[in-house]
């Protein structure tokens, strides 16, 4: 047998306003705008355990923001102004909104500062979805609370509202 070299392929970078929900294998280079740890396990004197720290950063690049969920060694990677890399990331859906969020099979990495300005009024986290079923199965739908269109996604017929949290 010849040893064959595979040539790796050049990674293929997305921004954050052509996320959607469900979808994976996303690679990304956004800000760090803030960070807040909502969980922190374990104890320091029994190793043995597992820790477990999980914290809500909100991520950005020129065409908006989002939340994304850092856990364990992810934590102490993310820090306010910090440049990341995130590989082979995954929208979660979290009480009807997007999350983003990089598991075993990613990968986040602290990369030099880049030079575009984050969109912040453009935080896809804050958009809602519901679960609509149709023949093809469960989908997650726009939903949201104002204006009113119809829209075929996926032979499920919903109704977007969107929502202006401003006229709240």
């Amino acid at each position: 047998m010849a040893a064959t070299k595979l040539a790796m392929r050049k990674p293929v970078f997305t921004k954050i306003d052509q996320l959607r929900p469900g979808t994976n294998g996303h690679n990304l280079i956004v800000k760090l705008i803030s960070s807040k740890m909502v969980l922190q396990k374990g104890r320091s004197d029994a190793p043995q355990l597992r820790n477990m720290k999980i914290a809500e950063c909100v991520v950005g690049d020129e065409t908006g923001t989002i939340v994304f969920t850092a856990r364990n060694e992810q934590v102490n990677l993310m820090k306010p102004g910090t440049t990341v890399i995130l590989r082979n990331a995954k929208i979660d859906m979290f009480k009807g909104s997007m999350r983003l969020a990089v598991d075993k099979w990613g990968r986040v990495e602290v990369t030099e500062p880049a030079s575009f300005t984050v969109k912040e009024d453009n935080n896809l986290s804050l958009v809602e979805y519901e679960l609509a079923t149709s023949g093809a199965g469960l989908r997650w739908v726009f939903d949201a609370i104002s204006l009113r269109y119809c829209v075929r996604i996926a032979k499920v017929d919903a109704v977007l509202r969107v929502s202006h949290e401003s006229n709240r």
